[in-house]
């Protein structure tokens, strides 16, 4: 019987390494298909156990009971190739032998994979069919690739999706009208790509949906009713062809981008009633009439863009602007009247453009008043028009109505006059009960946190003073950053290639070593796509400075496109954002400091916002800095000056 045992144990030993082996055979024929890219040079020389391997900035790989369950690799191949023709480029995709079939087909092996994150590879070709076999997964990004042709229609079939990303591909086909059945997915993000066609009626019936990103593509006719995403937060449309009028939107809705289309009419009532409502541009588009005066008071709303429409009529005198309303824009309409005091852009609390319309004031430049008068002409003879119409109808019906009765009449004459009157019943309607809608519309939103990707999160790495050294050249002045608040930024090269920046800090000690570990290691795990990441740090305890505190050095994910106050600035036009990316990296901004606040216990607050603690990748994505440092300088917090923004 103990030989029994023994047998088990050894197969079960052997069959566990055996499978272990067989993952690790898989990783390498991917990075075999993908050709070597650089993120993965540590599997060349690496003979430990891949499923422990530390997560880096560019490559995530982790595990669950020796199965692959998250496969992450972000390259720097960017997809900006403006004349794609289907064909490999050379140092901008994978070679013309690459076959994106066969890479597919060796994903679909790891079985158990639910992240899968293939993000600036330069991998071309149409995405085959066969990616439903990954009938596991929940996460799928394959941004800022070279795939064209159409979205595989068997992808409807991935039920446990959440969130699937293929933003800038070069994806030319129709959407197909087959997602309804991922009843799971909350974010849908197709931007910049070229679809074309309309957008698709089964996504209005996926009830999860939090995010729809479509902008920069194609996509023309009706955008249809939106009221039954009532879960949906975040609409992005930009740059399309719409051409229908302004849709119903769902009422939990705080973000909505529907610029430069071809939207018409006027716009609805209904977004007057929006209460979540934070951000609405509906600029470059064909609006007409006069803009809904309560769309300036929504409780929420704090940017509103109605530049460059057909906008007519004047706005109310004593219009009332919200209290956080802090851009306006309704320039290049055709306006007319008096501006209202609260768009009277005499206080430093709200931006307001207004010029390009014909309004009485002295401020930015308006057109004389013959150029709107067309417009405000055009659109009292519609109302006339419709007016004459409804009264020559309903004249005509009570013609009709009265020739009616008349024939009747004569028809049904009754032959004795004195014949009793037949008794009419009064039938009186119940009184309906319920719930307002209204009431369940204004209950309090509280988001969902997602928890993708932080199975197998490893803990904060400690590094040594040696390894910092190195990677700085002895903290060489041509490796040095700047200095804050918060002590010098260097920047930093690993053993591996990687590259890192390194924070010094002086901290007070008023708590053990063993206690600082504790919240580093906490700080450490915040995963988020918007925060700056927090790979490890090093404990100086031995070497103290003449005030007798000890130095820490944090080492963070190196993010290589300067910060947002760079590209504020003036004096340097060619790196100056437009209002619309502004505009995203501060929702960027906003959800990873909802992260902060709501997606941990304990939360984190007091993060710093900053403009120069707002960080840009490589792709423009925003990425929050310094955040939670009240943690770990508690004393130091006292000192600090007040900031404008909080967090």
């Amino acid at each position: 019987m103990g030989f029994f045992y023994l047998f088990l144990l050894v197969l079960f030993s052997w069959s566990c390494h055996g499978l272990q082996t067989y993952q690790t055979q898989l990783l390498l024929q991917i990075r075999k298909h993908l050709e070597y890219p650089s993120q993965l040079q540590i599997l060349d020389n690496y003979n430990g156990d891949l499923c422990n391997l530390s997560a880096m900035s560019n490559l995530t790989i982790s595990c669950q009971d020796n199965f692959v369950t998250e496969f992450k690799i972000r390259g720097d191949k960017v997809a900006n190739v403006s004349d794609f023709n289907g064909y490999a480029i050379p140092s901008k995709t994978l070679s013309k032998t690459f076959s994106i079939d066969s890479l597919v087909t060796t994903l679909t092996r790891l079985t158990s994979l639910k992240v899968l994150s293939l993000v600036s590879l330069g991998i071309w070709g149409p995405l085959p069919d066969k990616i439903h076999r990954l009938y596991s997964l929940e996460f799928l990004d394959l941004s800022s690739n070279f795939m064209f042709g159409s979205i595989p229609p068997q992808i409807s079939r991935m039920v446990k999706l959440q969130t699937i990303t293929l933003d800038g591909n070069y994806f030319n086909d129709t959407i197909p009208n087959t997602l309804d059945s991922l009843s799971n997915l909350s974010v849908l993000s197709f931007r910049g790509n070229r679809l074309k066609g309309q957008f698709p009626s089964s996504i209005c019936r996926i009830s999860s949906l939090k995010d729809v990103a479509m902008c920069h593509n194609k996509l023309s006719g009706k955008l249809p009713d939106l009221s039954s995403l009532t879960r949906l937060r975040v609409l992005d449309v930009r740059e399309n062809r719409f051409d229908s009028e302004l849709p119903v939107m769902p009422q939990g809705l705080v973000t909505a981008l529907l610029a430069k289309n071809l939207f018409s009419g006027e716009i609805p009532a209904q977004f007057g009633v929006l209460s979540h409502l934070q951000h609405l541009d509906l600029s470059f588009n064909q609006l007409s009439g006069a803009p809904p005066s309560a769309l300036f008071d929504l409780p929420s709303i704090s940017y509103l863009n109605l530049a460059s429409n057909v906008l007519s009529g004047s706005l109310p005198e004593h219009l009332t602007c919200g209290s956080k309303l802090g851009f306006v824009d309704i320039s290049n309409n055709k306006l007319v009247g008096v501006l209202p005091s609260c768009l009277d852009n005499k206080s430093d609390k709200r931006v307001v453009k207004y010029g390009g319309n014909c309004l009485s004031t002295d401020g930015q430049q308006q057109h004389q008043g013959l150029y709107c008068k067309e417009a405000n002409t055009r659109r009292s003879g519609r109302k006339i028009a419709v007016l004459v119409a409804i009264i020559v109808v309903s004249v005509l019906l009570l013609m009709l109505l009265a020739f009616g009765i008349l024939i009747l009449f004569q028809r049904c004459r009754p032959r004795r006059t004195f014949e009793t009157h037949i008794l009419q019943k009064v039938v009186q309607d119940n009184p309906t009960t319920g719930v307002s809608s209204e009431v369940l519309a204004n209950a309090r939103f509280i988001s969902e946190v997602a928890r993708l990707g932080t199975q197998g999160a490893p803990i904060c790495r400690l590094f040594s003073m040696e390894e910092l050294e190195e990677a700085t050249n002895n903290f060489d002045s041509s490796m040095f950053m700047g200095e804050g608040f918060t002590g010098k930024l260097y920047k930093g090269r690993l053993e591996n290639g990687t590259y890192v920046a390194i924070r010094s800090l002086t901290l007070q000690k008023k708590y053990s070593i063993q206690n600082l570990k504790v919240r580093l290691d906490f700080l450490s795990k915040l995963h988020h796509p918007h925060l700056v990441g927090l790979l490890g740090h090093c404990i100086a305890g031995g070497v103290q400075d003449d005030s007798g505190a000890s130095k820490v050095f944090l080492v963070y994910d190196y993010v290589p496109n300067g910060n947002y106050r760079m590209h504020l600035s003036e004096t340097c036009p060619e790196k100056v954002l437009k209002w619309s990316d502004r505009l995203a990296i501060l929702i960027d901004v906003a959800k990873a400091v909802h992260f902060l606040h709501t997606g941990v216990i304990p939360g984190v607050y007091n993060n710093r916002l900053k403009t120069n603690n707002i960080l840009l990748d490589e792709h423009r994505l925003a990425k929050l800095s310094d955040y939670g440092m009240f943690i770990i300088m508690e004393e130091n917090e006292k000192l600090e000056p007040k900031e404008n923004i909080r967090g």
